[in-house]
């Protein structure tokens, strides 16, 4: 099993910054991808970005240039710089960890954008 732990959420205001982590725990060796999720009230939620464990990455055409995803192995910690932020980029994200049979959600943690 592997948990999950955010961290870092808040209100800035519109061209701000945010830095979200995700500390994993439990069966990490077993974790083949990460990645930040969102969703906004009455959304969908959806892809914000992602690394594999061979460190590839992808990103969200909405956030490709803004943000950046980093995985550190050594700290079990994946990291969501947030850059330039905008009201639209307001939801709830939540962190994401795929093994090969399951995946595994974090808590979430609120992201106000206010313009």
């Amino acid at each position: 099993q592997v948990r999950l732990g955010e961290s870092g959420g808040g209100l800035v205001q519109a061209g701000g910054s945010l830095r979200l982590s995700c500390a994993a725990s439990g069966s990490i060796g077993r974790i083949n991808s990460m990645g930040w999720y969102r969703q906004a009230p009455g959304r969908q939620r959806e892809l914000v970005a992602r690394v594999t464990s061979g460190g590839s990455t992808d990103y969200a055409d909405s956030v490709e240039g803004r943000f950046t995803i980093s995985r550190d192995n050594t700290k079990n910690t994946l990291v969501l710089q947030m850059d330039s932020l905008k009201p639209e980029d307001t939801a709830v994200y939540y962190c994401n960890a795929i093994t090969t049979f399951y995946t595994y959600w974090g808590q979430g943690t609120q992201v106000t954008v206010s313009s």
